[in-house]
Order: structure tokens, then C-alpha cells, then sequence
């Protein structure tokens, strides 16, 4: 599994998360499946949508990426919508190429793309050192 090192690990101030810390050896990665967002989801919800959907933009910009270590639940919340796979869709693959539909995302969050735009990125919270897996030091 590909780790995306600089990418921010969660939303800055919350729980939030972004990336996993490592990938699941036992039961495969978790699969990404399409999440609708009604119009009542809370406010931190939606901040985290576009606190999520802005460092995408800031680490890979239009270029596909791999899905990696970025977060099943995260990316389900933007996928077929402003975040599109890349051929053929495997929800369930770390390799899973992935690329950002920079109209639909400006679309669905301008604010991300205001002059006055927020600052998501915040402070490295750790999660992106080069420490050994837990599991194999068991």
C-alpha cells in the first residue's frame, strides 16, 4: 500500500481522519461505495468534505493518483461525483487509480476555491513517519 507522505492525516482540530496508518493484511482494504450527502448533514460533516476534497487538490491537483492510504470512508463520500476512478473501478484495491473532476468539485465546494478560501492543511499530526507497522514487531 502506496503512502501518501505530506498529505495531511485528518482535518485539523477534529477527528477527521484522512489517511489510514497501515493497510488491513487480513481482510483486504476496506471498500469505497458511494455515499449520498442529503442536505441535513451537519456542518462538520461537510467541512470535512471540503477540508478532504482541498488536500486533494493541494497534494495531486488534476493528475490521477493512487487510492494508497487515503481513507475508504472519506473517499466514499466523494466518489462518482467530484472524485472519478481512473478505468476500470475496484472499490476494494490500494492501487485503485483515482483523479479529482476539478468542474464538478468547484462546483460542489466553491468555497475551496474562493480567493478567501479557508486553510485545511494545519499541522502534521505524526501520522506520516517512517516508523515500522506495529504488526510486525509482534
Amino acid at each position: 500500500m502506496l503512502k501518501h507522505r505530506g498529505f495531511p492525516g485528518r482535518l485539523p482540530g477534529t477527528d477527521f481522519q484522512f489517511v489510514i496508518r497501515r493497510e488491513n493484511r487480513k481482510k483486504g482494504a476496506t471498500p469505497i461505495t458511494r455515499r449520498e450527502r442529503y442536505k441535513d448533514r451537519k456542518t462538520a460533516d461537510r467541512r470535512a468534505d471540503a477540508g478532504f476534497l482541498a488536500a486533494l487538490i493541494r497534494h495531486f491537483g488534476e493528475e490521477p493518483f493512487e487510492r494508497g492510504n487515503l481513507d475508504a470512508g472519506r473517499l466514499s463520500w466523494l466518489i462518482g461525483r467530484e472524485v472519478k476512478p481512473v478505468g476500470d473501478f475496484d472499490p476494494a484495491d490500494y492501487e485503485q487509480l483515482l483523479q479529482v473532476d476539478m468542474a464538478a468539485a468547484e462546483a460542489a465546494f466553491p468555497e475551496i476555491f474562493a480567493s478567501d478560501a479557508p486553510d485545511f492543511a494545519g499541522d502534521d499530526d505524526g501520522w506520516d513517519s517512517d516508523e515500522e507497522d506495529d504488526e510486525d514487531a509482534q
